[in-house]
């Protein structure tokens, strides 16, 4: 384990760090002290013996391991009572409710699929429908998650993690762990040292729709995705040789590829949990989980559990996923803009950033596609951009911007009348902890853990406490 109190803030020569708590252990040890530092030199003297305070550090970190350790009851992350539906998992699962927004067309076909069946599409409301009446769809969905509850549409595992495999359309496979985060770990404000922290600007507007959702429910679905750095592999990716218990086996709709799932043992969820305290790093800047999806989901679970602080609410399901993982790719989130004038766009565009710079984004309109190069006022060229879509949207009441998944939907977006699209070079995924732990959070919509057929579709489920 890696120590919270790093050697260089304790002195034993000084005042002790915790006022005077140690200073009778060190008169009880010195004694034995010397005596210990004269039998190591005897025993080695090609070695120089350890000074006192070195041998004191050691006794007193052993004796109270507990105060400078990351431990299994400080971890934010740990095992939930996880709802699973008995039956009809291919028409249960549907992709994250932040995909295919301005595609209508993928919504109507999951429609159609799902039908009547029991699915998570009846208790989530897709983005492409808070503009629609999203109020009688809420209660649509408070009223179903209930009658779910109510009518035996699920087995209730306790004290469960799962682990997936999800095979992805390319047939690479990712894996992750679904349990339970504590919300007082995680923070979404710009520069905090929280364990769990957002990794993209929170835009606090769209905080309050998704609690319309949230507070009148008796259930969550994740759609969170927790990254965590793990470069030796030790946390998730023993689960695969482990015992296990199979949760459920079945392909995905929408070309979404596969997956498989199973129940983990309390021996691996304890080994699991050991694996994470050793990742914890020192307690000035304890950074585990990066939210790699779901930031707002997030988000939205920490609003509503601070109007309603249960036991239950203090929580949220997730998925932790290895950064590290082989089939875990970035992709750039590009931008398409609705309702403008493509060549006032442009122009704007041109004029904005004037002076050049390295920078590049390619737009596309119906009338072709060009580039134009920006200085530097963000680390990233997508912040650069967004600087200039958020003037253009302010000063242009009837603009709209959307978030687009994948270049091949950008584009042909974009190719629309009254439209204009931007494609950029993202970030890479090694980039991503050092670049959040140094510069906070990255602007909104940076990058996407895979194009939209990858996302994390909702499965599991928990119980959670409505709005008073």
């Amino acid at each position: 384990m890696r120590c919270f109190l790093h050697k260089k803030r304790f002195r034993i020569g000084e005042k002790p760090l915790f006022g005077t708590f140690f200073c009778s252990e060190i008169k009880a040890v010195r004694g034995a002290v010397d005596f210990e530092l004269q039998m190591v030199y005897n025993r080695n003297k090609k070695r120089p013996p350890p000074t006192i305070d070195e041998v004191l550090y050691r006794i007193i970190i052993y004796k109270y391991k507990d105060w400078f350790y990351m431990t299994r009851d400080k971890l934010p992350f740990r095992c939930a009572d996880i709802l699973l539906p008995k039956r009809g998992f291919e028409k249960w699962a549907t992709v994250a409710c932040d995909q295919f927004t301005s595609e209508p067309e993928y919504w109507n076909d999951v429609e159609r699929f799902v039908g009547d069946a029991p699915s998570a599409l009846h208790i989530t409301l897709p983005e492409i429908y808070l503009d629609d009446d999203a109020a009688s769809r809420i209660r649509d969905i408070d009223r179903n998650m209930f009658e779910y509850l109510s009518c035996g549409v699920f087995d209730e595992f306790k004290n469960d993690m799962v682990y997936i495999e999800r095979t992805l359309p390319g047939g690479l496979i990712r894996r992750g762990i679904v349990g339970a985060v504590d919300l007082e770990a995680y923070s979404f404000e710009r520069g905090s040292d929280a364990m769990i922290r957002a990794t993209e600007g929170t835009v606090l507007d769209r905080i309050p729709p998704r609690v319309k959702i949230r507070r009148g429910a008796p259930l969550e679905l994740p759609h969170v995705m927790l990254l965590i750095d793990d470069m030796k592999m030790s946390v998730i990716e023993p689960c695969s040789d482990e015992d296990k218990t199979p949760a459920y086996d079945f392909r995905l709709m929408q070309g979404g590829g596969s997956i498989r799932g199973w129940h983990l043992s309390d021996k691996t969820q304890e080994r699991i949990e050991n694996a994470l305290c050793e990742l914890a790093g020192d307690a000035e800047n304890p950074f585990l989980f990066a939210v790699g999806d779901g930031n707002h989901s997030l988000a939205t679970a920490k609003a509503c559990y601070e109007q309603n602080k249960t036991p239950l609410n203090r929580y949220a399901l997730v998925e932790v996923v290895n950064i590290h993982d082989p089939a875990l790719h970035f992709e750039p989130i590009y931008r398409v803009m609705f309702n403008v004038d493509p060549d006032d766009v442009i122009s704007g565009l041109r004029s904005r950033f004037s002076a050049g710079g390295p920078q590049k984004v390619e737009y596309i309109t119906e009338h072709g596609v060009g580039t134009v190069f920006m200085p530097p006022l963000s680390a990233l060229p997508v912040g650069t951009l967004q600087i200039f879509i958020d003037e253009y949207l302010a000063a242009h009441k009837d603009a709209k911007v959307d978030f687009i998944h994948g270049e091949d939907v950008a584009r042909s977006l974009a190719a629309r009348r009254f439209s204009v699209g931007f494609i950029f070079d993202g970030m890479t995924k090694n980039q991503l902890f050092t670049t959040v732990e140094r510069d906070g959070a990255l602007p909104r919509k940076t990058f996407s853990m895979g194009e939209a057929q990858s996302k994390r579709y909702y499965i599991e489920a928990r119980r959670i406490d409505c709005a008073k």
